[in-house]
């Protein structure tokens, strides 16, 4: 009897608790992972088979395909007769494909499919209802069963952030320290204007096999004028339930938390604007109008920083890649006339990518831009960042003269001393923008690189000699020196870089001062370990072995050495270019004492993390009126974006 083959996914799992709205716990009889779900939602028990179990996962399938691969085979009739089972033929007594069972692993699979893309595309949680998405998958696999969005919203959204929460918390349970971002967002007009935003609480925590990982632990909707004690509370709660309230060693927020504008944009330089995105411009194109307005809504900033200063103690630092924008802002803006140039630039650029012929636009841009490329790259997030903007002014300028030959319109040309100063301020700005890339990656960037990078552009300045962009030059040069210059005297980011192998003390200036500001840190966060001492009744007899081979020099007792012994033995070590972890992977047994503080230092990120560049794109993809989600929903959807590597790599 078909009924009597029938598979189920829980025939791989023992059931030890079942509980109200078919709620039940299981063991994986394989391995004995305990597993949560429902009864009609059995996406979790396919999921864990897959990762953990491939075999029985494939013997799983393999026996729900039967029926597959008798409707591609064209024998379904004949299969359903055999089988003796007429209501689960493939077609129905209407004649339409019978639908997949709820357990079936290609219906929770393809349901997984669309939770996943509208995870990493942020896109709202009711597309599932749209009628154009229902006639696509009913063309795609006639025989799923569309899932209605209450159910995405209410038990498949939150069972992934379930798993994700179990795994991170098993995680934490071994690392031995850990550093936090704080990173706040405020909504616009549309989401909750002035008094609502979006708290990402990041961990950051070094393996023990010297592997760093990033987790989001929550992102939380914050309402009302109390917004630095609502941070403060929400943290330490998170950070008990998370087990890290011991362990966090460096707290990574912006350095004025209030200040949650889009990423600065050259001023002036708007590439294939709309109305709306003038606009933002214009509100966030003064420091001052900022701090005076709509920042008030949320948070008085100079408060907000010193409530969270204050709360968070010396745990505390600023991010170096949102202090170096604010240099290269409060440099740019000392400089009125780089405005003007910057915008005739950017009406020329416009001009030429909307006139010119792809083919020609190869040559200066290369071969993938064309109108429609260069309009669509306008408008992603990464192209609203200055150093994306200056590298479109840098390959402009390299054939500007080709570019005006082929246009009609003279009137948009630059004119010689508009060329000059553009040319000058990239060559200002070029090291500026090498610092930036540099610790705007994907991957995890170590606070390593601020100092070494500080006295780069301090030297650049130093030898910068101009004759339109003094001002700028001026400008930065304060900014640097306002902002960052505390870094080059900060224990921690002294010994972050000595810790960095390709660094070491090679930037010192005075050696023994920077050594003696290195070993009080060392010593404020290593523990000694002392080796036992041998008992002398305790005397290990000779063996048959040692006897055999005693002509060979026996290795001496290792002896623990002190911290200033291991650090002069780590700096009279060449510099490398070996990453920074795998160094220490590989001398950890060597310097123990100098790698409990690497395992320290180098969790505290020089960047923002993933979770405040999904805060960068939310204004667009993600505004109310047009995807009608809840606060909760964003939430949730915030947090697997986030932690998306956690579910699915």
């Amino acid at each position: 009897m078909a009924s009597n083959t029938r598979v189920s996914i829980l025939d791989y799992f023992n059931i030890v608790f079942e509980g109200e709205n078919g709620k039940i716990e299981s063991n994986c009889k394989a391995c004995g992972t305990r597993i949560q779900a429902k009864r009609t939602v059995t996406s979790n028990f396919v999921t864990h088979l897959k990762r953990k179990h491939q075999a029985m996962y494939d013997e799983f399938v393999k026996k729900k395909d039967v029926k597959r691969e008798a409707y591609s085979s064209g024998t379904m009739q004949n299969f359903a007769a055999n089988t003796g089972g007429s209501s689960r033929a493939s077609f129905q007594s209407t004649g339409t494909m019978a639908k997949f069972d709820r357990s079936d692993p290609r219906q929770a699979l393809i349901s997984e499919a669309i939770a996943k893309m509208i995870i990493r595309d942020l896109q709202a949680v009711h597309i599932v209802e749209n009628e154009g998405f229902r006639e696509l998958l009913q063309l795609l696999e006639p025989r799923y069963t569309p899932e209605p969005s209450h159910y995405i919203q209410q038990q498949l959204l939150p069972a992934y952030a379930y798993q994700v929460q179990l795994a991170t918390k098993q995680a934490l349970t071994g690392a031995e320290s850990c550093s936090v971002t704080l990173d706040l967002w405020r909504g616009g007009a549309g989401v909750g204007a002035g008094t609502s935003g979006y708290l990402g609480v990041t961990c950051h925590f070094i393996t023990t096999d010297w592997q760093i990982k990033s987790a989001l632990l929550a992102c939380l909707h914050l309402t009302g004028h109390h917004i630095p004690q609502r941070v403060l509370s929400e943290f330490d709660e998170i950070s008990h339930a998370h087990g890290i309230a011991g362990k966090v060693f460096r707290v990574v927020a912006d350095p004025s938390p209030c200040d949650t504008r889009p990423p600065f944009r050259l001023p002036g330089f708007s590439l294939h604007c709309n109305g709306e995105d003038e606009e933002e411009e214009e509100d966030y194109s003064s420091d001052e109008e900022t701090r005076g307005g709509e920042g008030k809504d949320m948070v008085a900033g100079k408060d907000t920083d010193n409530s969270l200063g204050q709360c968070l103690g010396r745990c505390r630092i600023d991010c170096f890649a949102r202090s170096l924008g604010l240099c290269v802002r409060e440099g740019l803006h000392s400089s009125t006339q780089i405005s003007i140039a910057l915008t005739k630039a950017a009406c020329f650029y416009n001009y030429v990518i909307a006139t010119v012929a792809p083919e020609k636009l190869g040559q200066v841009f290369g071969s993938g831009v064309t109108p429609a490329a260069a309009t669509q790259a306008s408008a992603s997030p990464a192209y609203r960042h200055w150093n994306v903007q200056l590298k479109t002014v840098r390959r402009m300028l390299e054939s500007v003269d080709f570019l005006e030959d082929i246009i009609d319109r003279q009137d948009l040309a630059l004119s010689a001393p508009e060329k000059a100063l553009l040319r000058e301020l990239v060559e200002v700005l070029e090291p500026f923008e090498e610092a930036t890339d540099m610790v705007q990656l994907d991957k995890h960037v170590s606070i390593s690189l601020a100092l070494p990078c500080v006295l780069g552009l301090r030297k650049h300045l130093s030898e910068t000699s101009t004759r339109h962009c003094t001002g700028i030059v001026m400008g930065l040069a304060q900014a640097l020196d306002r902002r960052l210059a505390g870094i080059l005297e900060d224990p921690l980011y002294v010994t972050a870089t000595t810790l960095d192998p390709q660094f070491k003390l090679s930037w010192s200036s005075d050696l023994d001062w920077h050594k003696q500001v290195l070993l009080e840190e060392i010593a404020k966060h290593t523990q000694a370990v002392s080796p036992p001492e041998p008992s002398p009744e305790a005397q290990p007899s000779p063996s048959k072995r040692s006897k055999l081979f005693s002509f060979i020099k026996q290795r001496p007792t290792t002896q623990a050495k002190s911290v200033e012994q291991e650090l002069a033995a780590y700096l009279h070590e060449e510099p490398t270019d070996e990453e920074p972890l795998h160094y220490w992977k590989r001398k950890s047994i060597d310097f123990p004492l100098l790698s409990q503080v690497a395992k320290k230092v180098f969790t505290v990120p020089a960047t923002t993390t993933s979770v405040d560049r999904i805060f960068s794109t939310i204004g667009k993809t993600l505004r109310p009126e047009r995807c009608r989600l809840l606060p909760k929903n964003l939430e949730t959807l915030i947090y697997l974006k986030a932690n998306y590597r956690i579910l699915w790599t």
